[in-house]
């Protein structure tokens, strides 16, 4: 066969076998026998064997597995992929619509209900239809490289059908990758007779198997993905969910079959209820439903938050329960100082999961629910998740000698004095040198998300610590070559590396050095709100609290919190020690004239082609401006690149000034 034939029956073969995949993985609709299907595909094998260049990135042979590698490499995604708010019962479902139709308003809102499957979020890149990257969730913002495990996944497709209607030349589609029942009891008699140890349940199992660095182990674990939702599209335009699940089916993608359009929220919360009756015969994990409205014009109206869409929210199905006794009842320190009693469990099986202790959060839970060691109680797992002590069982016994538990006034873990603060629920030891929060503030403030100091690890912090070498987090930059040379299995390059680590976080961004104080319910996103807003940890140290409130994220609660940290001495302290060993972050807000955006919001849209969105975001905030996801009153520009959709719209209802790209960029050269 010359190199011209070869092509032609390689390409022959890959669309037989896809399509062939597709009816018997996506539709369940097998199209031809085992024995067919092994012999084509052993011929393509055998194509792309004795011609090599002319192997198809979509060829079915890619899904066996291949080289293990040695680490995952990094992937950020073009938009967030974020979490969704809950709704735990009925009624908070009803406070949803209550709130979205007087936002929208609208008297009756159409949504898309659909399960909330029980496995681990992905994201799928395809360029002119061809699979090409794919990567965890991750925080969001930047997941795994889990490129080769995602093609073992027979059911997801390597190339995309044009056939019903045009692909886009870039798609980002997200799913979730999943165990049904049958494969996971299988799965764990093979590591049964294998004496490995067993999964827990089908979402760990899943995730496992996801992310092996070798993937020829992914592809024997038969995973199963459903995609539901977006990313990034280029030049494709559709009006509502609905609209866009059918171009995932045409695509080629598969989807949940139990999809359905809801006309208004008691069609929801009848789809919720009836679900929930049906969850058990499923094949499949679900822990709830997911709501989306219908169409893409109102959620691009209603916009996100920091962390999550005002526009879909998950209801959660009621907790499973078991009883069991709680054996004892300690103090545990957090991060903050905060004091949490947890319950010693007599391990039970809940939900899938060994459950050996529950949080009981504050005295005030202890107190209200009356529980004490040695009682017979009952568990749940809060939205399949959190172990939750609910109450005591009504057959309830007691000793004697029973005791009601008390939080102690002196620290378990240094000594030092605990006080429960004015209007707070929580208990915290005022001991700012406490080996437990010495050791875990540390670990937030070198982290990736915060000053970032590479080979700070948890192992590093320990030893620090333990030989006190280290009391706050200020004595990072006091620390010696010679100091570190004599720790445990600590090389002179290695001590090298973690000094000129630490010398380079002392020009980090403000916002980092604001997320690394571990200000009480100040994360990520509200740090660099906060950084953009002050400018400097001076300016934000003598904020006030009517002051702070700026944005819908920053809350009383939160402005109490920040008011309170830097009213503490002990904080101002340690901020002047940090200031005092050079730690010089970089101001959000530059004070000079060269900020002509000051006062100024821009929302990108559509695909930008002299800039990509990070680099376009970073453009307006260095020149004294902010950026959002979403339009609203307070936008002065909308940047319409090619594929613009329905942010057009909503830019001519509100009045907000429209610019294609190459107009931005001549007001920012100007």
């Amino acid at each position: 066969m010359d190199p011209l034939q070869a092509e032609s029956r390689i390409l022959d073969l890959t669309r037989q076998l896809n399509e062939h995949n597709y009816k018997y993985y996506v539709l369940d609709a097998p199209s031809t026998s085992d024995a067919n299907y092994d012999a084509l595909l052993r011929e393509l094998q055998e194509l792309e064997t004795n011609f090599p260049d002319l192997a198809r990135p979509d060829s079915p042979t890619q899904r066996v597995g291949s080289t293990p590698l040695s680490k995952f490499e990094s992937l950020t995604h073009s938009l967030p992929m974020l979490s969704l708010a809950n709704a735990m019962d009925t009624q908070e479902l009803i406070d949803f619509d209550t709130r979205v139709r007087k936002d929208l308003e609208q008297d009756l809102i159409e949504y898309v209900a659909e399960p909330k499957l029980d496995g681990l979020g992905v994201e799928l890149v395809y360029v002119d239809g061809i699979f090409t990257a794919g990567s965890t969730r991750g925080d969001g913002y930047t997941g795994e490289n889990i490129t080769q495990n995602l093609k073992t996944l027979k059911s997801l497709p390597l190339s995309l059908n044009n056939q019903s209607r045009p692909v886009p030349q870039y798609l980002e589609v997200r799913g979730e990758v999943f165990l049904a029942h049958k494969d996971f009891e299988a799965l764990n008699q093979s590591q049964l007779a294998a004496e490995k140890p067993l999964f827990a349940n089908p979402r760990n199992a899943a995730a496992g198997s996801l992310r092996q660095l070798d993937s020829r182990i992914t592809a024997t674990r038969n995973l199963k993905i459903n995609i539901y939702a977006s990313g990034r599209i280029d030049d494709y335009q559709v009006v509502s969910h609905m609209d866009f699940i059918q171009s995932l089916k045409d695509w080629g993608f598969p989807v949940n079959d139990r999809f359905q359009l809801c006309h208004g929220i008691d069609e929801v919360i009848q789809f919720h209820q009836d679900l929930e009756t049906d969850r058990e015969t499923l094949s499949y994990d679900i822990d709830g439903t997911v709501t989306k409205i219908n169409s893409l014009a109102y959620q691009d109206q209603l916009g996100i938050r920091s962390r999550s869409p005002r526009w879909a929210i998950a209801g959660k199905f009621k907790a499973r329960l078991e009883i069991t006794k709680i054996e004892e009842i300690v103090a545990s320190v957090g991060r903050t100082g905060a004091i949490t009693p947890v319950a010693k469990l007599v391990p039970i099986h809940l939900g899938g999961v060994m459950v050996a202790s529950a949080s009981l959060h504050n005295q005030d839970e202890i107190d209200l629910k009356d529980l004490r060691k040695g009682d017979t109680v009952i568990v749940q797992r809060a939205g399949d998740v959190i172990p939750q002590i609910v109450g005591l069982t009504s057959d309830n016994k007691r000793d004697a000698d029973s005791k009601a538990y008390l939080i102690p006034d002196q620290c378990p873990e240094c000594g030092g004095h605990v006080v429960r603060l004015e209007g707070e629920a929580k208990h915290y030891c005022q001991n700012i040198s406490c080996p437990a929060q010495i050791k875990r503030r540390i670990e937030h403030f070198v982290s990736k998300r915060c000053l970032d100091i590479d080979g700070f690890g948890t192992k590093l912090v320990s030893q620090l610590v333990d030989t006190e070498l280290i009391t706050s987090i200020a004595d990072i930059y006091t620390l010696t070559k010679d100091q570190l040379a004599d720790l445990e299995r600590m090389a002179e390059k290695s001590a090298d590396n973690i000094l000129a680590a630490i010398k380079q976080s002392k020009s980090v961004d403000l916002w980092r050095l604001i997320h690394g104080l571990g200000i009480r319910n100040v994360g990520e996103q509200l740090s660099k709100v906060l950084a953009n807003k002050y400018g400097s940890l001076a300016g934000l140290a003598e904020a006030k609290i009517e002051g702070l409130e700026i944005t819908d994220e920053v809350g009383p609660i939160v402005a109490r919190g920040v008011v309170e940290f830097f009213k503490e001495e002990d904080n101002r302290g340690l901020i002047a020690q940090l200031v005092a060993t050079g730690l010089n972050p970089k101001t959000a807000v530059k004070d000079t004239s060269d900020d002509k955006f000051s006062g100024l919001s821009f929302v990108f849209t559509g695909k930008l082609e002299l800039y990509n969105r990070d680099t376009a975001r970073e453009v307006v905030e260095s020149l004294g401006g902010s950026t959002a996801n979403s339009i609203s009153k307070k936008t002065t520009y909308l940047v319409a690149g090619p594929g613009a959709g329905s942010k057009l719209e909503k830019a001519a209802k509100l009045g907000v000034k429209v610019l294609t790209e190459n107009e931005f960029q001549e007001i920012v050269e100007k």
